[in-house]
């Protein structure tokens, strides 16, 4: 179904139903954006642990109407007690994708979500911290049906997942792979998130709650000390803005590739395509996400250690000499090093107009795959990426953030739209973002269509290897044939394959309706009231 979604009084969107369905609870019960993101993100923790969970990392993007977007930075940096000594000692050359050397930063979108309900409490009367984690207390406790995608990945994933602690006790019932529709219950996580409400968001990182997360951490090997989570605490950040044609764009600061995003949108309103899904849309967009990506590769990594400001990247003398670069007929060579993650985007705009854009991201599916045993926690893998070196991009070292795909995407048209949009999927983030908001907002699609059609992913995501241009089998020939001929090395995919993300988008209009859309490659549903 193409047809997008409106209502008049709120609008969310997440990609399992369940939590669409708590996070417009909460705008129905009179909760604000952010009240509603933070509902769906404790239920996406339960209903789709192989995407998300309260063991990682978050990036909010909030605003209220007619004033300057706020960015809150819930990226926790590495332990102190992971240095290059540790993994030397262990024989490691590089930092493993699973298990507890893996574990190895903070979770920061607990914090995260204290002080974005913090920013709205300004502006809003809050909500109790009990309502916004009902329904995800209730789904811990009482069960939930096993979606397609967690089976499929748990039996895809199972020869590197299966030996990290706690693991095959939390997602493998009788010792084997969950089949789709089957019941699982997490009774340790839904006693932590009972807790939090209780206690307070805060008890992650300096109460009881903290003393026992470090202590299950410390006991399996993880280098995440109590100290680490003591000192932590999610910061406010100022987000990153471009102006085009059609609106100005907000997204997230490094140690994010928020710039790579803005830059791809910046050069595509350059090149003046006034068609979409032609040759010129598709070559374009993965033209500039080449240059982006250059961009992004080489200066993006945590604030505190980069050469200039990622601003300097966005002035218009350098984009319109990263235009200049871009051949329309023909494609620039490629690979570049690929990445890769697992994650969920959430969005909620409120009826008074507050718009929330939120990330939220464990790294790879279940992320270290570690799950700690008092608390039910997975721990994310973020600080994988790290790079294990005495100096230079991305190189590990206590307390340094990593880089981080995560970006989630707000805009305010020219037309007065207010528009939040993301997606999960890696290296695709950028990509998927600049496919849906260039159709939505630049050739005038429907917004359930712009999420549905047919999308690319130059690069790789999900664990594949590959570094082909990736189009779903959908696209129309000619167009294939026209791209393989500019030098494209296409690889037709499935219709809709999760490997495009899992997006969606809510779009506030001026006359006060809202328009939502969830992507059909995903478990997802817009809800509104």
């Amino acid at each position: 179904m193409l047809n997008t979604l409106r209502s008049r009084r709120g609008m969310v969107t997440a990609p399992h139903h369940l939590a669409s369905q708590a996070g417009a609870q909460v705008l129905r019960d009179g909760g604000n954006a952010v009240e509603a993101c933070v509902a769906m993100a404790a239920t996406l923790a339960v209903v789709y642990p192989h995407m998300t969970g309260i063991g990682g990392d978050g990036f909010w993007l909030i605003a209220e109407p007619d004033r300057t977007p706020v960015a809150v930075d819930a990226c926790g940096g590495a332990g102190s007690a992971a240095d290059l000594d540790l993994y030397r000692a262990k024989g490691r050359s590089t930092v493993p994708w699973r298990g507890p050397l893996a574990a190895n930063t903070v979770a920061g979108t607990i914090s995260g979500w204290a002080l974005a309900l913090q920013i709205a409490s300004a502006w809003a009367r809050p909500l109790p911290l009990a309502r916004l984690l009902e329904e995800a207390v209730h789904h811990a406790e009482h069960g939930i049906a096993v979606t397609a995608s967690q089976a499929e990945l748990t039996l895809s994933k199972l020869a590197e997942l299966s030996a990290a602690p706690g693991f095959a006790e939390t997602f493998l019932p009788g010792g084997t792979p969950p089949v789709e529709g089957q019941i699982l219950r997490f009774p340790a996580l839904g006693g932590t998130l009972r807790r939090l409400a209780q206690t307070g968001l805060d008890d992650f990182y300096r109460g009881g709650l903290a003393a026992a997360i470090a202590a299950d951490l410390e006991r399996i090997g993880a280098p995440v000390r109590r100290n680490d989570l003591e000192g932590y605490q999610a910061q406010r950040r100022r987000p990153l803005s471009v102006a085009t044609r059609a609106g100005r764009l907000f997204n997230f600061p490094p140690p994010t590739q928020g710039l790579a995003s803005l830059i791809i949108l910046a050069l595509f309103d350059r090149l003046d395509v006034t068609e979409a899904e032609g040759f010129d849309h598709i070559h374009g967009l993965v033209e500039a996400t080449k240059q982006a990506f250059l961009v992004r590769d080489r200066v993006v990594g945590d604030p505190a250690f980069m050469a200039e400001p990622a601003e300097a990247w966005l002035e218009a003398d350098r984009l319109d000499a990263m235009a200049a670069r871009i051949d329309r007929r023909h494609a620039l060579p490629w690979p570049q090093p690929p990445s890769a993650g697992d994650t969920v985007w959430i969005g909620a705009i409120d009826g008074q107009g507050c718009a929330a854009s939120f990330i939220q991201s464990i790294y790879f599916e279940f992320g270290s795959g570690v799950v700690l045993p008092e608390t039910g926690i997975v721990w994310q893998n973020r600080g994988a990426s790290f790079r294990l070196a005495e100096t230079g991009w991305n190189a590990l070292a206590p307390g340094r953030k990593p880089f981080h795909t995560l970006n989630p995407a707000m805009a305010r048209l020219a037309d007065g739209r207010s528009m939040v949009y993301g997606t999960m999927g890696g290296e695709g983030q950028p990509q998927t973002q600049a496919a849906v908001f260039s159709r939505y907002a630049m050739f005038g699609q429907g917004l359930q269509a712009a999420v549905t059609a047919p999308r690319w992913l130059l690069g790789r995501t999900w664990g594949e290897d590959s570094v082909t241009l990736k189009l779903e089998s959908r696209a129309a020939p000619e167009v294939v044939e026209h791209l393989r001929a500019a030098g494209h090395v296409v690889e037709l995919v499935a219709p809709f394959t999760s490997m495009m993300g899992h997006a969606g988008a809510v779009v506030r209009r001026p006359d006060g309706w809202f328009e939502g859309a969830a992507d059909p490659r995903s478990d997802g549903a817009a809800a509104g009231y």
